[in-house]
């Protein structure tokens, strides 16, 4: 046991499936703060330090539209040049992966 650790939390996705298995409902909880609920689409994304590989969960339900899952994808790739450069000081690569970002949103209709 690793004894850095002072406490313990979880973050659940719930996930329903039609007779298909294509998700048609998505909640999430975490208990730390007590927060969650509904929503259309989530990315999960894990890093397995031992294989060196990111293990990857993308869902999203039958409802979601084409226009929410462009904003969904900018605004995801916003916030990971922000995490980027929290996590490794990187600034060049982080404006990089904004600069990208902004692209998307142009070719995708979002912004002009």
């Amino acid at each position: 046991m690793n004894k850095d650790i002072t406490k313990r939390t979880k973050i659940e996705i719930e996930v329903g499936l039609d007779e298909h298995n294509v998700p048609t409902e998505l909640k999430w909880f975490s208990e730390d703060g007590n927060q969650g609920g509904e929503c259309k689409a989530a990315m999960l994304s894990i890093w397995d330090a031992e294989e060196e590989n990111t293990l990857r969960i993308d869902l999203w339900n039958k409802d979601m539209d084409v226009y929410d899952m462009q904003r969904f994808f900018h605004q995801s790739l916003l916030t990971m040049g922000d995490t980027f450069e929290r996590a490794t000081g990187g600034t060049e690569a982080a404006a990089e992966i904004r600069e990208f970002a902004e692209k998307f949103a142009r070719t995708t209709g979002l912004k002009g």
